[in-house]
């Protein structure tokens, strides 16, 4: 290997490293909301607004600078991205009320938005150059794997550690602070362009000849990223709710349990064709859901894990083939807005959901508001199958001649 291959493929790795961070940080305050209850005690429906205001952050990022680093470059937005992150752990780390975790949540999500379309473009650009797919495997392992350790690590040392809510965050402070050092140490990889004001307007666009692939995948990413909501929101509730599951470390590690076998799933199945994976993703979303929701209704932690574990091995398989196939289709000029739509897609099939299951549990109760969101999410992975075989079978070619 080349010294400069031995650099490049040094910086992936590093990048890799920030890509965990952000998803990682973002799942932690979910074993924390309980506890903040307690400390400062608000409602359910005050919590469904700190998490609400954190999606708002994030897509109203994703929507004003989603493709501002095609044009100013990937560092000096992966740079700012990392500084408002820092105030919002800072401000996290003095929090004396609701207000505060406002303030934070919402400087969060700005800062998750600003920096998850950038690292994507960016592990496509440091991507092996014999190995392009490489990024959106280490992307999405990579996703899934620090929503999990964020929410277990969290969830540990709520139940184990003195402060709780204070050491956390100064150990993301700590981590925060290498990726700073990897942002300062790495070369620019996107040339400058003009229009880097015209690109703060808020749009969601998508090349005329890339829409068709983007609607294919459309229904896997909402049905999987309502999944992922679903758990981050509500998971760690109906375990103790439900499943009479009282301890805040096994809260965390619900969420764990969707998003860890995801990331062991995307990277098992690295090598296999993107496009090959839609389809039973989007089968394993459905079925999973639907033994979960079996074990919820017999009242087993058993047959709800294993839902759970099926649901995450689809969830890992979406993740890598959604991400996969928008990074083969995007040319370089159009990674940060792709990226910026692919994301805006996610997040709002992972929030609008959640928020809307929140308010529901005051108003139906928890049981009732899980079974109608597991039920619409089979609903919609049984759609997304449906979608990819018909287009599927539309792509084959039609054989001519005899045999």
């Amino acid at each position: 290997m080349h010294s400069e291959d031995r650099t490049r493929a040094r910086l992936f790795a590093a990048v890799g490293g920030v890509v965990v961070l952000f998803p990682a940080a973002s799942s932690v305050p979910s074993p924390l909301y309980p506890l903040y209850q307690q400390l400062f005690g608000f409602s359910a429906a005050t919590l469904t607004v700190v998490f609400a205001v954190y999606v708002l952050g994030l897509l109203g990022a994703l929507l004003v600078v989603g493709a501002l680093s095609d044009h100013v470059g990937r560092r000096p937005v992966l740079a700012g991205a990392i500084a408002l992150e820092a105030v919002s752990f800072v401000v996290f780390l003095t929090a004396g009320g609701v207000p505060a975790l406002l303030v934070a949540r919402f400087l969060q999500g700005i800062a998750t938005g600003a920096a998850i379309t950038t690292l994507g473009a960016l592990m496509v650009d440091l991507a092996p150059r014999e190995a392009p797919h490489r990024a959106g495997m280490v992307t999405g392992v990579g996703t899934l794997a620090g929503l999990a350790a964020g929410a277990v690590g969290a969830g540990a040392l709520v139940q184990l550690a003195p402060a709780p809510t204070r050491l956390v965050w100064i150990v993301l402070l700590v981590l925060l602070a290498l990726s700073a050092v990897v942002v300062a140490v790495l070369p620019e990889t996107a040339t400058r362009r003009a229009g880097g004001w015209a690109s703060l307007v808020p749009r969601v666009g998508v090349a005329p000849r890339l829409r068709g692939e983007v609607l294919a995948l459309t229904p896997v990413l909402v049905t999987s990223w309502a999944l992922g909501g679903l758990y981050m929101s509500l998971g760690p509730s109906i375990a103790a709710g439900l499943l009479g599951v009282q301890s805040r470390l096994v809260g965390g590690l619900v969420v764990t349990l969707l998003c860890g076998t995801g990331a062991l799933t995307s990277y098992l199945l690295r090598g296999r064709p993107v496009r090959s994976l839609v389809a039973p993703a989007a089968a394993l979303l459905a079925g999973g859901t639907a033994v979960t929701l079996l074990g919820m209704a017999l009242t087993s932690v058993v047959v709800a894990a294993l839902g759970t574990v099926i649901a995450g091995i689809g969830f890992g398989a979406a993740a890598l083939a959604c991400f996969g196939v928008f990074a083969e289709i995007a040319a370089p000029e159009e990674r940060g807005e792709l990226f910026a739509t692919f994301y805006v897609i996610s997040y709002t099939a992972f929030s609008v959901p959640a928020v809307l299951a929140g308010i529901g549990t005051g108003i139906v109760g928890l049981a009732t508001a899980a079974e109608i969101y597991g039920a619409v999410v089979v609903v919609l992975g049984a759609a997304a199958v449906a979608v990819n075989v018909v287009r599927a079978r539309r792509r084959r070619p039609v054989l001519t001649g005899s045999a």
